[in-house]
């Protein structure tokens, strides 16, 4: 059932390759009916799962090398299912912005296509071995769309993404050989290799999950390993930029819960440094959007900001925090989504991305100013949002930990409140009205789309938290939580 939705968009992206038209309106309807397949085969899988049975279901194995101990093992719990979700939803809002994509259009749905594939596969990975094999394969679709058809410095914004990505994926090599060397039998599946990192003494537990954090922590990204995150949002293209903060940052949160699961002592052990670091995280992201006027930078530097906040949820290790930190994920993902679809609209019009050359958008351009203004609000938590059911969690969570403590990251959390309204008022409410043309019906459909996933899982979250809870429980007991 699983690798039927792992390999659906390389059908795709083959079909693509081999398609004998020229004109990029054929290259997009069959990419567009790839990703509307992809969506609804997930929704479909999201309809068989049961929440209330095992953690783990769909689960499917093969060996791959049974020497070396390596299958090809998929498997969906409920926060794995609520990324792959997510993913499906968040790629096919990229394709469907990417409609006047003329230039390079085949390469472009070709490595759209292949990238959803290797992120439904690192969701679902349940082989450490498989795992980072998806894990990587992600690294090259990204490199080229940047390079191929990012902005004037694509090429460094490439480089850049690719060796910090690398580097990062070193050290995670390297925590997983140590890893597969405790395992009994010597097996790259998860649960074996969980079973075997549970038995090491503290210390390799605490250099295997160093590893852990630094390949982890590069993908999310925490301070300071972010340095490849604002340019290569800047430069790529601006569906790409969805992707890449929509669903691109949460593997590595994804990764850390899988980590979590495999190391416990050690994130005990570490847990008082990993608040120290979502603050500053959140605090830094926070400070340098504020001060950005560049409107796509401004929403890079935030993302470091809110997966400071999934950051502060992992590091809780209790069943609140946890819940906070995959509400998060998911908050995040779409509002980050909708953030750079309205900004990657606003450019294409405009040209520019500098706020101080935009006026008033409501005069001429109400769709513009209803959805910037929404996007902003919901990245800031407001009551009635996904980011605010994800937040009070986290919060919550953090408060049962470390008590009074936690008032000092609500205040970090209000700078994002700064930034995003200074911008709500900069294009909302002030200034000389700007001569913009609106939405098209398509571009409104996209953000509403995603405007009514924030609404709706603000208004009622039920559905969410009873997938991801029985996952989530199961990790919090491990720390007796």
């Amino acid at each position: 059932m699983l690798k039927v939705l792992v390999f659906l968009p390389v059908v795709g992206a083959a079909l693509l390759a081999v398609l004998p038209v020229r004109r990029a309106l054929p290259l997009w309807q069959v990419a567009m009916v790839f990703a509307l397949g992809a969506l609804g085969y997930a929704l479909w899988l999201a309809g068989q799962f049961d929440a209330a049975g095992p953690a783990l279901q769909m689960f499917e194995s093969r060996a791959w090398n049974r020497r070396l101990g390596s299958y090809f093992a998929l498997g969906v719990d409920g926060i794995s299912l609520a990324m792959v979700l997510l993913t499906a939803l968040l790629s096919l809002i990229a394709v469907l912005m990417s409609r006047r994509m003329t230039e390079g259009a085949r390469l472009y749905f070709v490595l759209v296509l292949l990238l959803e594939s290797a992120m439904f596969g690192v969701f679902m990975a349940r082989d450490w071995s498989l795992f980072y094999v998806f894990w990587e394969a992600t690294l090259l679709p990204l490199f080229f769309l940047i390079d191929r058809l990012g902005g004037p410095n694509r090429q460094r914004a490439a480089l850049n993404f690719f060796l910090y990505t690398l580097g990062g994926s070193v050290f995670m090599l390297v925590a997983l050989l140590f890893l597969y060397d405790a395992a009994p039998g010597h097996s790259f599946a998860m649960a074996d290799m969980a079973e075997g990192g549970r038995g090491l003494p503290l210390n390799t537990q605490l250099l295997i999950f160093a590893g852990f954090f630094i390949g982890f922590g590069v993908k999310m990204p925490v301070f300071p390993l972010h340095g490849w995150l604002p340019l290569a949002h800047v430069e790529a293209p601006s569906p790409v930029s969805i992707l890449l903060s929509g669903v691109l940052l949460k593997m590595g949160a994804y990764g850390l819960i899988r980590a979590a699961e495999t190391l416990p002592a050690a994130l005990l052990a570490t847990q008082d440094w990993l608040v120290v670091i979502a603050f500053i995280s959140l605090l830094y992201g926070g400070i340098l959007a504020w001060r950005q006027q560049d409107l796509k930078a401004m929403v890079a530097y935030s993302s470091i900001s809110h997966m400071g906040i999934v950051l502060l949820g992992i590091a809780t290790l209790n069943v609140t925090g946890l819940t906070g930190a995959v509400m998060q994920m998911v908050a995040h993902g779409l509002t980050a989504g909708l953030l750079f679809l309205v900004v990657g609209l606003l450019y294409q019009r405009t040209h520019s991305r500098d706020l101080a050359d935009y006026g008033a958008l409501p005069g001429k351009a109400p769709r513009f100013a209803f959805f910037t203004a929404f996007g902003l609000l919901a990245a800031i938590g407001l009551p009635g949002s996904a980011g605010f059911i994800a937040e009070l969690h986290a919060l919550v969570g953090g408060f049962q930990r470390w008590g009074g403590w936690v008032l000092i990251l609500c205040l970090a959390m209000l700078i994002g409140a700064a930034y995003s309204l200074r911008v709500i008022g900069r294009l909302c409410l002030k200034g000389e009205p700007m001569d913009l043309p609106d939405m098209t019906r398509t571009e409104a459909v996209a953000a509403g789309l995603l405007a009514v996933c924030i609404l709706g899982l603000g208004i009622w979250p039920a559905p969410l938290l009873e997938l991801i809870a029985g996952s989530v429980d199961q990790v919090a007991r491990l720390f007796g939580a």
